[in-house]
């Protein structure tokens, strides 16, 4: 299978026909994510969205091998264009030498929640450092001055001391920070950035994306953008992927998406944001019903149907094809496909 919407530029990064499933001994294999198949370019950035469960973390993590020691790449392709040369992630093994020269170095991840992922006994500088003379033939004194103009970059004040801080000295913005740093130790080609403004108040997330979008314009880095808040995507990304229960359902340009949802469930995420509205015209939020329902619970078909108002025959068992339905936006849907099929008729 290839991947959905062709790129004029070439792909750094492109997954094709990835599932990932989770296998226990006492139990049926559960599939996580289902024949993704996504691309990104230099500079560029995507936006995976979705709700919790959906599957957005763990493609993330794919992509660097990070996934749990139960968990499989089942079937799929992960291109990058490394250093060396074209490379499948898929192939590597987790601990090879060739996987360990990418993760880091060419590829790194802002993790979700910056005080559980930095070490609480090394100071910020140390845990920079170490990415740095593990990647690069540099001395510890030349690794210490990188770090520090790294900190000083990302908006730490007094940066050469704050080298010596250790991450619960700091406050949430500034750990934040630190993460970035850390992540761009090493100049990446690809950084991916799991919902790094969740737990930040709207001031600092404000000063976040901004960094964010300056570091990537400094850099030329490509960015994969993990998050829930569609706010934050209409900022950020270039375009946007929209996940549910592993499938990714919608996916194209995020102007083209945002102003054209063509999926009963980006539809409901659109609808279900607030809006600032006069007196006169305040309507109640439009909540999406239910829940999503465990990987476990997957219908065969179109992964939404449970929670579809426009739900019929074929959806719980059929899955939908993905449709072209403007400029490098597709969607899979039976709406869709039905319509089409009753216009071609």
């Amino acid at each position: 299978m290839t991947p959905l919407i062709p790129m004029a530029a070439k792909p750094l990064l492109a997954i094709n026909d990835m599932s990932i499933v989770f296998t226990s001994p006492d139990e049926p294999d559960v599939k996580a994510v289902r024949q993704v198949d996504l691309t990104l370019t230099p500079g560029k950035t995507l936006a995976l969205v979705g709700e919790s469960g959906c599957g957005k973390s763990v493609t993330a993590r794919a992509v660097l091998r990070l996934l749990d020691s139960n968990a499989e790449i089942r079937t799929g392709e992960i291109h990058f264009e490394a250093d060396s040369g074209p490379v499948d992630i898929a192939r590597l093994k987790p601990d090879s030498l060739a996987l360990r020269s990418i993760r880091g170095a060419q590829i790194s991840m802002i993790f979700q929640e910056p005080m559980s992922s930095l070490s609480p006994v090394h100071t910020i500088g140390d845990q920079i450092d170490e990415i740095i003379l593990l990647h690069e033939r540099v001395s510890p004194k030349q690794a210490r001055e990188r770090t520090v103009s790294l900190l000083d970059q990302v908006g730490i004040p007094g940066a050469r001391d704050r080298a010596n801080a250790y991450p619960f000295e700091l406050s949430g913005g500034l750990r934040q920070r630190a993460m970035i740093a850390m992540a761009l130790a090493c100049t990446p080609k690809l950084l991916i950035a799991d919902e790094p403004t969740t737990a930040l108040d709207v001031t600092t997330q404000a000063q976040i994306l901004d960094l964010l979008r300056q570091l990537q314009a400094d850099f030329g880095m490509a960015m994969l953008f993990i998050t829930h808040d569609l706010g934050v995507v209409a900022e950020i990304a270039d375009e946007v992927a929209v996940m549910y229960l592993g499938d990714v359902v919608e996916q194209g340009d995020v102007y083209e998406v945002f102003r054209a949802p063509k999926h009963p469930y980006t539809q409901a995420l659109m609808n279900s944001v607030p809006r600032l509205q006069r007196k006169s015209e305040r309507q109640r939020l439009s909540p999406i019903k239910g829940t999503v329902p465990s990987p476990k619970d997957r219908p065969e078909g179109c992964a939404f149907t449970s929670r579809c108002p426009y739900a019929f025959a074929p959806c719980p068992t059929i899955r939908p094809e993905p449709t072209v339905v403007g400029d490098g936006h597709v969607a899979r849907c039976h709406l869709l496909t039905h319509a089409r099929e009753e216009a071609v008729a």
